[in-house]
């Protein structure tokens, strides 16, 4: 008779975690429905601009090493900008300009 109980509570926490699991599928179950119906009326929730984007970012060290390509002389700084990454440069001679690169593409886009 002493052995009844720890049978019984045996057998209730063997059936908890089934009974746990089955109530979170169903939580899950309820709100892709409420979801849907959301979607449904043209409620959608806006993806956040990063997840929007489809475009990936350059990094600045990727726009330097593109802006430096086939320049002779020395890198001064960058600046990110925006959408444009601003790289200074010296020229040999003293002379220095200032190198826009696309933060999307990476291209060059011109030089002052």
């Amino acid at each position: 008779m002493t052995r009844m109980p720890v049978y019984i509570l045996a057998a209730l926490l063997a059936a908890a975690p089934l009974s746990v699991a089955a109530q979170d599928r169903g939580d899950r179950a309820e709100s892709r429905q409420d979801r849907g119906d959301r979607e449904s009326r043209g409620q959608r929730e806006r993806p956040s601009r990063e997840q929007s984007d489809p475009s990936p970012r350059v990094s600045v060290g990727a726009a330097v090493q593109r802006a430096s390509a086939g320049r002779p002389g020395r890198f001064l700084g960058a600046s990110n900008r925006g959408d444009t990454i601003v790289v200074r440069w010296e020229y040999p001679g003293g002379r220095v300009a200032d190198i826009m690169v696309d933060g999307r593409t990476g291209r060059v886009i011109g030089e002052r």
